[in-house]
């Protein structure tokens, strides 16, 4: 009885050829799922081009250094216009100039909402879209949130306009289809498919609260704000940056998931801005060393290292040395998606957590803060600064990290305004400022004293980028 069983089997069992055609059956049905999602997606999915002028001129990027994100990064996270497009008004004067910059969106829904990176429409003083079907509209933009890259902006129609349904990033897993749709290079509605590679990607250093989807779907310049969608044509991410030495596609992007963009989004729509939760401690991984010091098996969870005087946290009973290891409910493994939580749960909402003190669990509730707007507190006093047309902050340890800098000492430049003396001598933000006249500065306030001191007709300033040092004397206007 075996035996007939055994012949029966390989009589049934497919040949080579038929192998061959079970093969290209495959594939058909996976570029007949692609044709599927492109032509669900692509009608909602837009061109955004965004106008704005400035004052004075842009210079090349100092000491012909690169970012491994390519020169967009720097763009994106200071603001850094585009290139400039030079012309007259009609009477031959020379205006001030008129710079353009180009990326993606995509229709949420379809009263016309639709999302897009906070980089492509930041201190826009026009916003076009265009949409496939060759329409164009003039879009407001109704809030955007740099900390995270997201903006939400509108146009009105007076037809219901095609729209993508967002789907739940969360349900993703590594190996998963996914296709990005953009406008790369400025050309329209191109589709390129891949895989999601990594998920949680929460250290690149592109924005300030990151969870990314990295995917080697091609992503290049002008995707940003485009979608990233599942076969089932549901949104599962937005487009965001690349990792390139080049400035092209070289097989690494990253896309913000669409679950932290629901709730980034809602604040948007109702407030123009997001406000986060705030705790009011630093906090560190906790690394194999750190945990056998603290007398763990495991290093899974977040350290405290410091608690900020009548903060929510010291207000709750925190301590530095507590290792926290849930936080509503959850496990906390790491730094990252730790500080996503805390920022993205309500200000004034009750949150329990779970630390570990001298190795014995304990509970302890705390209502959140508002975080403080880091960025409008980090600005020097305009009235110190102006002379020379540039801002800068303290180097955090988390920017030293974003720009090498974690064996140095000074104060990180975020803004230069075109045409200012800073902007002449080529510097740009991300340059570290070491000395001032010859002043160690480690401080804004140091920088700001500093600056008073000295000769009044000249400023001598040691800077920092990347690896290269130089110094720059700046005469005062």
């Amino acid at each position: 009885m075996l035996l007939p069983l055994m012949l029966m089997t390989l009589l049934l069992a497919p040949g080579p050829a038929s192998a061959q055609e079970s093969g290209l059956e495959s594939l058909r049905s996976t570029g007949e799922a692609f044709r599927s999602v492109a032509k669900k997606v692509s009608p909602a999915v837009v061109n955004i081009q965004v106008e704005k002028i400035v004052q004075g001129s842009q210079t090349p990027f100092p000491f012909g250094g690169q970012s491994p994100f390519g020169d967009d990064f720097f763009r994106r996270f200071f603001g850094i216009p585009m290139p400039e497009i030079p012309g007259r008004d009609p009477h031959g004067r020379n205006p001030s100039p008129r710079v353009r910059s180009q990326g993606s969106g995509f229709i949420f829904s379809d009263d016309g909402l639709i999302l897009t990176n906070n980089h492509v429409v930041e201190n826009a003083d026009k916003v076009n879209v265009t949409l496939t079907d060759g329409r164009n509209f003039t879009a407001e933009v109704i809030g955007s949130d740099p900390a995270s890259d997201v903006a939400v902006i509108k146009i009105e129609s007076d037809k219901k306009l095609p729209f993508i349904p967002l789907g739940n990033s969360d349900a993703l897993e590594v190996g998963d289809w996914v296709l990005a749709v953009g406008n790369p290079f400025g050309l329209s509605n191109t589709i390129t498919a891949g895989i999601v590679s990594a998920k949680g990607r929460s250290s690149v250093g592109i924005t300030d609260y990151e969870n990314f989807i990295q995917t080697d779907a091609a992503i290049n310049p002008g995707n940003s704000g485009g979608p990233l969608v599942n076969l089932q044509g549901e949104v599962v991410g937005m487009n965001t940056a690349i990792f390139s030495r080049s400035g092209g596609y070289m097989g690494i992007g990253f896309a913000i998931p669409v679950n932290m963009i629901k709730l980034i989004r809602d604040q948007l729509i109702d407030n123009g801005s997001v406000s986060r939760g705030y705790m009011g401690v630093m906090i560190q991984n906790l690394t194999p060393d750190l945990a056998e010091n603290f007398g763990l098996d495991t290093s899974k969870g977040v350290l405290i290292s410091q608690v900020t005087k009548d903060s929510p946290a010291d207000k709750a009973g925190l301590r530095q040395g507590d290792i926290v290891i849930e936080f509503s409910g959850e496990p906390v493994d790491s730094v990252g998606p730790f500080r996503n939580r805390v920022a993205l749960s309500p200000p004034g909402s009750e949150q329990e957590m779970t630390i570990l003190r001298d190795g014995k669990r304990k509970t302890i509730k705390i209502t959140l803060g508002t975080l403080p707007d880091e960025r409008a507190t980090a600005q020097s006093d305009p009235s110190e600064v102006d002379e020379l047309g540039l801002t800068v902050q303290p180097l955090t340890e988390e920017l030293a990290q974003r720009f090498g800098y974690t064996d140095a000492e000074g104060v990180i430049v975020t803004q230069v305004a075109p045409g200012s003396i800073a902007a002449r001598a080529r510097i740009r933000p991300g340059t570290l400022i070491q000395e001032v006249n010859q002043q160690k500065v480690t401080t804004p306030a140091e920088f700001h004293d500093a600056m008073k001191k000295g000769n009044k007709d000249t400023v001598l300033l040691l800077l920092r980028q990347g690896d290269a040092i130089r110094y720059v004397a700046l005469r005062r206007n």
